[in-house]
């Protein structure tokens, strides 16, 4: 199809804000041509059209961790006091909701998830998923989820020894079978990619790492929370002492395709061995904020050489707010405006996403707008009443877009929101069948929280 009508922002390493009378081409999923409007349709007159109508034209927003399956936290009550720090809520919050899920749970955890992320022009996660009670097919659950809406993912199942030995090895069979699948690159799974997942040193014990190490091919990457609470620390001092990442790096978790979730706790020899390995590491500064856990040092992480990316840990797919949190939270930590400027969050929101899911795609460019690039896209229906150009957009961004403004998505050159209307899911019918679900959930989650 051709996009025509649109002011194109291209991001990429050399970013710009094309003029308008631009038209894209789309072919096979990727973008074929970039060239005049008036060209485009003179050479393809036959072509089908999709009307940017105005709007600004750009790559679709990546999100480097989520948790899908805890949709159903917002709202519920937790039993008894509030947790007074981030080991309790693990362990009244998510150790008991993940319990809870059934085989519908994980749908409809999944497919809210997906509408929020559409409507809201993400159209990149890499999922972290725990139902210890539903482990087994649990992602093939979630990846009929992501095929019909069309998005791109990447899944793996949350390994941990808290929940037993059967769980633990259930789990490791589950990311291997998964990522068999994924292997066999069936067409079917085209915007699919699997990662090996492990919850945290804190509830891994050596045995199944090696196991870890032993099953997982080469090739695909660990997903793993690593040093999110001081615990995790604690825990690797005490039972090994070695810090997370050295431990880690013991049995090989540390890898090109790795990610490494949060890193709020780690020294400086820990971020430089992170930067030797090139393992990538995502920052997620809403949930960081809404557990306590601290404030990961990103700065020094960035300059150090760390690939350093942006997740939302389950938060709303609206990652244009955790940009905006990122830049507020690390000047206001550290009591200094100068700190986290516009240009460190799009390094690490843009292009360092942008780069982790090339790689995870086999090469296919995705975040940005050239020709041969995956056609990942969004409108955004923002009107400035100053200057807006290539170098200050990421402050156009940061105090003036909102997720609101996305008018349409496209991923691999599929319409999946058109003028505000979602195209491949069914917004009402999956929220009213959440719902119901989620009630169930809860009482589930009621009786297995007062049994603590």
């Amino acid at each position: 199809m051709l996009i025509t009508n649109g002011k194109i922002i291209t991001w990429g390493a050399d970013n710009q804000i094309m003029p308008e009378g631009k038209a894209l081409l789309i072919r096979e999923g990727v973008i074929e041509r970039i060239g005049q409007q008036a060209d485009l349709l003179r050479e393809f007159p036959d072509e089908e059209r999709l009307d940017a109508e105005g709007q600004y034209v750009m790559p679709g927003n990546i999100c480097a961790h989520t948790h899908f399956y805890g949709a159903f936290s917002r709202g519920m009550a937790i039993p008894g006091d509030a947790p007074k720090n981030f080991t309790e809520i693990l362990e009244k919050l998510w150790w008991q909701l993940d319990k809870a899920l059934d085989e519908e749970g994980v749908r409809y955890s999944a497919l809210v998830c997906l509408v929020d992320a559409i409507k809201h022009g993400t159209t990149t996660l890499i999922d972290h998923h725990a139902s210890p009670n539903t482990i087994d097919d649990s992602l093939d659950v979630i990846a009929d989820a992501v095929n019909k809406s069309g998005v791109r993912a990447s899944l793996c199942y949350e390994v941990t020894d808290r929940d037993g030995a059967d769980k633990s090895t259930r789990g490791l069979q589950e990311n291997l079978r998964f990522i068999q699948r994924i292997q066999k690159r069936d067409p079917g799974d085209a915007n699919l990619r699997a990662h090996f997942g492990l919850h945290a040193s804190l509830t891994l014990t050596d045995e199944t790492l090696e196991r870890a190490r032993e099953m997982n091919p080469d090739g695909v990457g660990f997903h793993i929370h690593v040093a999110e609470g001081i615990a995790d620390q604690i825990y690797c001092l005490e039972k090994s002492g070695q810090r997370v990442v050295h431990r880690l790096d013991q049995f090989e978790i540390l890898r090109p395709e790795s990610i490494f979730v949060h890193g709020v706790h780690l020294d400086e020899g820990e971020i430089k061995r992170l930067a030797e390995s090139t393992t990538w590491l995502t920052h997620q500064p809403r949930s960081n904020m809404n557990n306590a856990v601290g404030v990961a040092p990103v700065e020094q992480m960035l300059e150090a050489g760390v690939r350093l990316g942006m997740g939302n840990d389950g938060f709303s797919n609206t990652m244009w707010q955790e940009w905006k949190d990122a830049y507020l939270l690390h000047k206001s930590a550290l009591r200094d405006p100068r700190r986290m400027g516009g240009y460190l969050v799009t390094q690490m929101a843009v292009i360092n996403n942008s780069a982790l899911v090339t790689e995870l795609f086999d090469g296919l460019r995705v975040g940005e707008i050239s020709e041969g690039a995956a056609a990942d896209l969004i409108f955004v229906d923002y009107h400035p009443f100053t200057e807006l150009s290539a170098g200050n957009l990421p402050w156009h961004i940061l105090f003036g877009f909102q997720e609101s403004m996305v008018t349409a998505t496209i991923v691999a050159g599929k319409p999946l929101m058109y003028q505000r209307a979602l195209l491949t899911l069914d917004e009402a019918e999956i929220a009213a069948q959440a719902m119901a679900v989620s009630k169930q959930t809860w009482q589930r989650y009621e009786t297995i929280a007062n049994q603590k």
